[in-house]
């Protein structure tokens, strides 16, 4: 199977991040345990992962409506609905849409963690070692042993420095040895590259590039201002920092 599936399930996510709303069939659930979850021929849902949150949305079918609030994990990527919502047996044709809000901050929030840390690995040359993120707001952590005086603003100045070049963001998808022949692709500490005869590979034009499944804005421009809001000692090795997407 490609890297433009997940079980059986063709990512739609992965080929058009700007598609919200799209038609599909049920390929696999379980009306009598909704918890099984729902499996799509074709989904512009993303599965969670990376950090990055699940996105949230509704299928539509025979005049009903399915909220999807995340996924469980499996050979398929199972969606489930929200509880008490009913569940549209396999083979019925529905129509699936995003929460077009929660998605779009996602994208914004997940690109603007990207030039943060391509900003902190090109000035002190550190390695991530945790992130999370939610709509808005997210915390990436750094082996960074010692930063300078006035840290913070330095780097939420060189951080939406970088946001106003307004620097292009091409997703890839290569061969594993092409891929592993970029420098420094995997930016985090205790992970290593992707075992797969394929690489999805998001390159930060001139600033940025790594392995990466999540989805991404056009543009450095698109994710607005970021403020640095927080920064955490985690540790002798680790710092923590905290940022918010301006709205």
């Amino acid at each position: 199977m490609g890297i433009d599936h997940h079980g059986r399930t063709y990512r739609l996510d992965w080929e058009d991040v700007t598609l919200r709303e799209w038609d599909c069939t049920v390929l696999w659930s379980d009306p009598a345990d909704p918890e099984a979850g729902i499996v799509l021929d074709r989904s512009a849902f993303y599965p969670g992962g990376g950090g990055q949150p699940p996105d949230h949305g509704v299928l539509i079918w025979q005049g009903v409506q399915t909220s999807i609030i995340g996924t469980r994990k499996g050979d398929d990527l199972y969606l489930l609905p929200a509880p008490g919502d009913p569940v549209p047996p396999a083979g019925t044709t529905v129509t699936g849409a995003l929460d077009d809000q929660r998605r779009s901050s996602l994208m914004r929030t997940h690109s603007g963690l990207h030039v943060l840390c391509g900003t902190v690995f090109r000035d002190f040359g550190a390695l991530v070692t945790g992130n999370n993120m939610e709509p808005g707001e997210a915390r990436m952590d750094f082996n960074l042993p010692e930063v300078p005086p006035g840290f913070k603003q330095a780097l939420e100045d060189a951080v939406n420095a970088e946001i106003s070049a307004d620097r292009k963001i091409v997703v890839r998808t290569l061969p594993k040895e092409e891929a592993e022949a970029i420098p420094d692709l995997v930016r985090t500490q205790f992970k290593a590259p992707p075992d797969m005869p394929e690489v999805r590979v998001v390159d930060i034009v001139g600033l940025d590039a790594q392995a990466d499944g999540g989805t991404h804005v056009a543009s450095t421009g698109q994710i607005g201002r970021i403020t640095v809001t927080k920064v955490e000692n985690k540790g002798r090795q680790n710092r923590r920092v905290r940022i918010r997407l301006e709205p």
